[in-house]
Order: C-alpha cells, then sequence, then structure tokens
C-alpha cells in the first residue's frame, strides 16, 4: 500500500473544475456545520479544509471529496457541550483533542485492514441512526430559523419549542423561509451551474443586507479569525478520558462508515474500485490534523463527491484543489462571509437534516418486515432523545439477537434425527433398505448447513425424541461449517451414547468440519466411535453391528477405527 495517492495531471482540467464545484458546494455547509457545532463557522472552514486536503492526498478513493458531515457534527456537538460545560476554560481545547482521537482510532482501523468490515452493520441500524441524526439537526435548527439561540441540546429545543412558535422573529423567519424556497425548487439546469445552497446563501445574504441591515432580529457570524491557524497541542483530564476516548472512537466509526458508503457511491458513477483500508488511514490523518488545528472533524462526503465526479472530477487532485479553493476564501473573503445570517445557514441545515433521513426506506420498511421496520425506529428513538452510542450499541446488539434467531430457526430445519425411513432424511434406496433393516435400533442423525452456536440447543433438542436405540450415526456430510458450541454439543450428545454403551459412527466429515471434530479426539478417547467417509459404509456396518450379540473385532477393523 503507498501512503500517498498517485498525483497525475492527465486530467487536469476535469479535476480543476470538479474541485472548484465541490468548494462551492462545501463552502455554505461547512459554514452551517461550523456554527451548528458551537465552534464557530471558522472551525467549520478549517475542517474542510484539512480533512478535505489530507483525505485526498492519502486516502484510497481518488474521486472521494471529504469534509464535515452532518452526523460527524451531531457527535462533536454533543462533545462540545458536555466538555465545554464541565471545563469553560480548556473545554474546547478538549473537545478538538476528541476530533484527533477519532483520527486516531480511523488510522487503527485502516493499519488493521478492518475497512472490509467497517460497513457490515445492518443496513436497519444505519436507516435508523441516520434518520435520528436527520430530525437532531432539524430540531437544533428551529430556533436560529425562527430567530432564536438554540442551547440545551435536543431537550432544551423542546421545551423551548412553546416560545420559539408563539413568537417568532418574522425577520428571521422570512429569510429561513426564502433559502427553504430556493434550495426545493432550484431548477436542476440551474443547479448543475450554481449549487442551490450557494445561491441561497448569496441570495438570502444580501437581501439581509439591503432590507434588513439595522433589524435587531437578525443575528449574523460575525467576525472570526483571519490567516493560517495555530497548532493546538491535546488537552485531557484523568477524569474525562474514559468519555473522551469513547466519543473518539464513537467519532472514528461513523466517520469511517460515512467515508466508505460514500466510496461505494464514487466506485459505482466512476467505475473504478476504492481502497478501503487506505480511505481509513487518509481520513484519520485528515481528521488527526483538522483537530490539531481547531477544525471539525469530517468524512466523504456524498453530495460533494458526486457533485466533483459530475463537473469532470476523477483523481485527487480535484479533491485538493477543493480544500485550496476554500483556503483562499477562508484567507481572502472574510469580509463576505461575516454578515451571512445564522438563519440563512439554518435554512440550508433544514434541507440537510431533511435529506439524511432515510424517507425511502421508511416508506417500505413495514412491508419488507415488522421486526426490522420496529428496530429501525427504536434506534432513531435512542439517537434523538438518549446518545449516539447508546443508539449504535442497542442496535447492533438488537440486530445481532434476530439474525442468530434466524439463523437457529435455519439451521434447526437442518438438524434431523430419525430410526425410522422418513422423507426428510435424505437416502438414496439402497441407504433406506438398510436402516428399514435396522428395525429402529439406528438412530440416523442427520446435520446440515452450518451449525454455529445456535445451532447447538437444537441437536440437544433433538437426541431427546429417541431414547431407545442401539446405534448412533452421526451424518455431518452436508455440514459447510461447525461452530465450537456446536461440536461440544456434538461431543456431549456422542459422550452420552458411548456412557450407555452405545456405538456411535461419524460419518462424512470434510474439511474444517473434520479438523474440527479430529480437535475433540473422540475416536482415541472412546473405543465404541468409528469414523468413515459415507453414510452407506457406516449404515452397512452398523446393521452388522447390532445383528451379532457380539461384534466381531474384525467390522470395527473395517470402519477404520483410528
Amino acid at each position: 500500500m503507498t501512503l500517498v495517492n498517485k498525483i497525475n495531471f492527465r486530467n487536469l482540467r476535469g479535476d480543476l473544475f470538479g474541485g472548484l464545484t465541490a468548494a462551492i458546494v462545501a463552502l455554505p455547509l461547512a459554514l452551517a456545520f461550523g456554527v451548528s457545532s458551537g465552534a464557530g463557522a471558522i472551525a467549520g472552514l478549517y475542517g474542510a479544509i484539512f480533512v478535505g486536503f489530507f483525505a485526498a492526498l492519502f486516502g484510497g478513493t481518488p474521486a472521494q471529496v471529504s469534509g464535515p458531515t452532518g452526523p460527524m457534527t451531531v457527535v462533536v456537538t454533543t462533545v462540545f457541550t458536555m466538555l465545554i460545560a464541565r471545563h469553560p476554560e480548556t473545554g474546547l481545547a478538549m473537545s478538538f483533542t476528541v476530533v484527533m482521537l477519532g483520527g486516531l482510532f480511523q488510522i487503527l482501523f485502516g493499519v488493521l485492514r478492518l475497512g472490509q468490515y467497517i460497513t457490515l452493520m445492518p443496513y436497519t441500524v444505519i436507516s435508523g441512526f441516520m434518520s435520528g441524526i436527520g430530525i437532531i439537526i432539524i430540531l437544533l435548527q428551529i430556533g436560529p430559523f425562527l430567530g432564536y439561540e438554540s442551547t440545551g441540546g435536543v431537550w432544551g429545543v423542546l421545551r423551548q419549542l412553546p416560545v420559539y412558535l408563539s413568537d417568532p422573529k418574522l425577520a428571521a423567519l422570512g429569510l429561513g423561509l426564502l433559502v427553504l424556497v430556493i434550495v426545493f425548487t432550484a431548477p436542476p439546469k440551474l443547479n448543475r451551474i450554481l449549487p442551490a445552497p450557494l445561491l441561497a446563501l448569496i441570495v438570502g445574504t444580501i437581501v439581509s443586507v439591503i432590507f434588513l441591515g439595522n433589524n435587531s432580529d437578525i443575528s449574523r457570524i460575525g467576525s472570526f479569525p483571519t490567516g493560517l491557524p495555530t497548532p493546538q497541542m491535546p488537552v485531557f483530564t484523568l477524569s474525562d478520558f474514559k468519555d473522551m476516548m469513547v466519543y473518539g472512537l464513537m467519532l472514528g466509526v461513523l466517520g469511517s462508515i460515512d467515508s466508505l458508503l460514500t466510496s461505494l457511491v464514487a466506485d459505482n458513477i466512476t467505475r473504478t474500485q476504492h481502497d478501503s483500508d487506505k480511505e481509513l488511514i487518509g481520513q484519520g490523518i485528515g481528521n488527526c490534523i483538522s483537530g490539531l488545528f481547531g477544525g471539525l472533524p469530517g468524512a466523504g462526503a456524498t453530495m460533494r463527491t458526486v457533485t466533483n465526479v459530475q463537473a469532470g472530477g476523477r483523481s485527487a487532485l480535484s479533491g485538493i484543489f477543493h480544500a485550496l479553493i476554500l483556503l483562499i476564501i477562508t484567507l481572502w473573503a472574510r469580509p463576505l462571509t461575516v454578515v451571512i445570517p445564522h438563519a440563512v445557514l439554518a435554512g440550508i441545515l433544514l434541507k440537510v437534516g431533511i435529506d439524511i433521513i432515510d424517507w425511502g426506506f421508511i416508506k417500505r420498511a413495514h412491508r419488507i418486515s415488522l421486526k426490522t421496520t420496529g428496530l429501525m425506529y427504536a434506534v432513531m428513538f435512542l439517537t434523538v432523545f438518549v446518545d449516539l452510542i447508546t443508539a449504535v450499541a442497542v442496535g447492533v446488539f438488537v440486530a445481532n439477537l434476530l439474525t442468530v434467531k434466524t439463523l437457529t430457526d435455519l439451521q434447526s430445519d437442518r438438524v434431523k434425527a430419525s430410526t425410522e425411513v422418513t422423507n426428510e432424511l435424505r437416502l438414496t434406496p439402497e441407504e433406506q433398505d438398510l436402516l428399514t433393516r435396522a428395525r429402529g435400533r439406528i438412530l440416523l442423525f442427520q446435520l446440515g448447513g452450518p451449525m454455529s452456536f445456535g445451532a447447538a440447543k437444537v441437536i440437544s433438542q433433538r437426541m431427546t425424541i429417541v431414547k431407545d436405540y442401539t446405534v448412533l450415526l452421526l451424518d455431518m456430510s452436508d455440514v459447510s461449517l461447525l461452530g465450537v458450541t456446536a461440536a461440544l454439543a456434538i461431543e456431549t450428545m456422542v459422550e452420552d451414547a458411548v456412557a450407555k454403551n452405545r456405538h456411535v459412527f461419524l460419518v462424512g466429515a470434510t474439511g474444517r468440519t473434520e479438523s474440527r471434530i479430529k480437535k475433540l479426539k473422540l475416536v482415541e478417547r472412546f473405543a465404541l466411535v468409528y469414523q468413515v467417509e459415507s453414510r452407506f459404509q457406516a449404515l452397512e456396518s452398523a446393521l452388522k453391528l447390532i445383528s451379532s450379540t457380539t461384534p466381531s473385532q474384525s467390522v470395527i477393523n473395517l470402519e477404520g477405527k483410528n
């Protein structure tokens, strides 16, 4: 794996235009996310610059454009609120330390080559989580949209909502509504030339300056630091270190999922193949440097990436150009950004929140599965009203339980036990004849498919159905995977049979299943246990055993006792 993305200038014009277009889309969002987080507009710009530049330079998805996103901003806003409340003087620096920790976790994920596993999260959990984040963004923007400062998180907004609605500041509300009209109704052809969020930002700001310049109901971004930022060394306290690590891990996992899902989108529209692990390392480096210089955390941004590709961007140069253009705006266009009203940014973020909600899945989830629909809404509820970590942890845990239950039901259908010929048993006519001649003294126990720990209980239950038999024939010819718990259940079954002086034939185990069975050393430990290759051979030998009062040693040797 080469650390730096391969840079070439074969598509220079396309990459330059793609980076410029992506920067135009990114500018209003970076400003809005920065203000929404509580760290200020400049933090959003720094995040877009540093994450955008270094993720493109070191990442594994050439056409991807990275920067602050809604999900990442929601998490870091929680961190800012928590740490600044605890430590008014150092809380902000500690919050940016959490951003750096998130980046370090992403680098670790990439080094450990976990990229292929990061996105193996149930879609219902991702859908509920993302929709919950969309709702949080909408709720947090209601205050600024109506002319008030949003404080106290979701619960604070809900407590203040009657005041907001009963006495809205009409100037701010008018600007917000103007922005919503623009972002929802901008013609697609115009949107390709001048992205709707930037158009709304320009029009809303101009209207506010010309017609509402002296209106006290309009709050604006105001001045922010100029020039390049200075590094801020990591700051933490032992009492808060655990919480900081947890939120750092949350940022790392969420940023990884967000980025790799966007990488898949980029692959589909560019017909290329990204490098997941390298992408995680690039995103991690970008977030580490962003946190070091007081920027918001970021991830691969789907809308900016698609815009970049549609405008001609194909290589890492487009992401680098996007970051450099934003840097130029930050250094020299400050007078144009300080007059931007918060209500305008709130309108833009309301559109972002509405777009993040997974409307497509919500509309049809109930038709697919009521259980998964309930899980999606539970994750959404926990995301909005409890916290993001609890939502993901509970969602993944419940989703895995439902999956295990489904797999167990499927595995139970593949576990058959009978002393008579039935339609369920998969036997040839010759094997059916041998089992019939045994007159119920051979218990044929068939397993099939992957046998995980969910099958252990079923194996034990099936053994209690038939109690009177002489020979146990355990057929594993169709077992593709034998888990440890299922193997131990088989061991218990064999031990119980041998304790009652019953002969046991282990049939057809191959590959990893045979290796697992051999590690239990059942054949070596018990004189009445035999391992054979075919079911017919086992049935034939078992019939010879039960037809003789004292089985001959030659029969045992015939079965390959080992």
